[in-house]
């Protein structure tokens, strides 16, 4: 999955771009997620699925037509995203995260310090930024290219396996392609991978060790292995 986030202040046009954003990327086949960061409820308190929310208790709504979890305590967004399978995944908001790309909309020009953070790819609206690409609703389907190229998702560890201390410093080298997605070495490890419906799950070297030395021991008992083999397990629905 390939993501990049839409960051701006309020009433900036966050949702709107996202919107047309998602709406292109589709009419191009390209599937689509959307997380978005709110300071609001997201209840829905005119149905009966919303009467059950509340706080630390779980719900999950289902339909003939659609599906929805809700859970009652905080979750971040890399633990809810192996329930979200798409081509491109659109962060609305999310200032804070730094494992991603992000295209900021600028309400005044002091503002691109904090938005920016060397993790932008492109500005959009009436109000350019310094030093990088700016588009407006006239050449859209540009920036739908520019985001083709240019998104990715780091795995937001922070394990050091790549020598940075965090994600954040690969993001960076990423935007300023002085690096690409192969310096993260927690989802390009050269002795063992896990992927989760194609999308590849990042793995600290403590966590990698567990994982490994105990299939490992297990393997140990079974007829036709051998120590230093290559092993390919996959495990179905």
């Amino acid at each position: 999955m390939k993501a990049v986030s839409i960051v701006g202040y309020k009433k900036s046009g966050k949702t709107t771009l996202t919107r047309k954003l998602a709406d292109a990327l589709e009419a191009r086949g390209k599937t689509v997620t959307i997380a978005k960061f709110t300071h609001s409820g997201l209840t829905k308190p005119d149905t009966d699925t919303g009467q059950f929310i509340k706080q630390g208790r779980t719900v999950i709504g289902l339909s003939e037509d659609e599906c929805a979890i809700h859970w009652g305590n905080k979750k971040m967004l890399p633990d809810v995203l192996p329930l979200a399978q798409a081509d491109y995944l659109l962060v609305e908001g999310g200032k804070t995260l730094s494992w991603l790309p992000r295209v900021i909309l600028l309400r005044k020009p002091e503002e691109q310090e904090t938005l920016d953070r060397g993790l932008a790819i492109a500005s959009f609206g009436d109000l350019k930024a310094a030093n990088l690409p700016n588009y407006t609703d006239a050449n859209l389907d540009e920036l739908l290219d520019r985001i083709e190229k240019k998104s990715f998702m780091l795995p937001a560890l922070d394990c050091g396996a790549c020598g940075e201390e965090t994600c954040e410093v690969i993001a960076q080298k990423i935007v300023a392609d002085k690096a690409t997605i192969k310096a993260c070495k927690s989802i390009n490890n050269a002795t063992m991978t896990i992927t989760v419906n194609g999308s590849p799950v990042g793995l600290n070297p403590f966590v990698e060790n567990i994982i490994r030395g105990s299939i490992e021991g297990m393997l140990g008992s079974l007829k036709g292995y051998a120590p230093g083999s290559d092993v390919e397990i996959k495990i179905s629905k």
